[in-house]
């Protein structure tokens, strides 16, 4: 039990020291909404934003994601998951997410590259990201 432990302790340390992003590396992205299936036809990366719309958390994540959106020139695709909306909700599960704002990168192959830890990107995290992935 003990072995046991100790390997599940340094698998966790491994996958904290190394990133999360190339544990999603093969997961496709669930097309839990009408707008993700839309979004996720073209051959573009995806930042899927899990949001309240009335939240102050989200309306600043947002404004950061538009001018990242226009800066880049529209080089990658914005899907808005609102859980306002009882046809989104299935999506929060399906993802996992608990806490908004929430980011998810899907790459142009519908792959999840990444996943945000939840609350506020900044410009520069996001942008990063979006030139990490593929």
């Amino acid at each position: 039990m003990r072995k046991n432990m100790m390997f599940a302790v340094l698998l966790m340390t491994g996958l904290l020291v190394f990133g999360s992003s190339d544990i999603y590396a093969e997961t496709k992205a669930p097309q839990s909404t009408p707008e993700l299936k839309k979004t996720f036809v073209s051959s573009k990366k995806t930042l899927v934003f899990f949001m309240n719309p009335s939240g102050k958390p989200c309306g600043i994540q947002n404004e950061i994601l538009q001018k990242l959106l226009k800066d880049r020139n529209n080089n990658f695709n914005l899907a808005y998951v609102d859980a306002t909306k009882p046809a989104d909700q299935k999506a929060f599960y399906d993802y996992g997410i608990r806490s908004m704002p929430a980011l998810v990168l899907v790459d142009a192959n519908g792959n999840i590259g990444r996943v945000f830890p939840p609350g506020i990107q900044s410009y520069e995290t996001v942008s990063q990201a979006l030139d990490s992935v593929k």
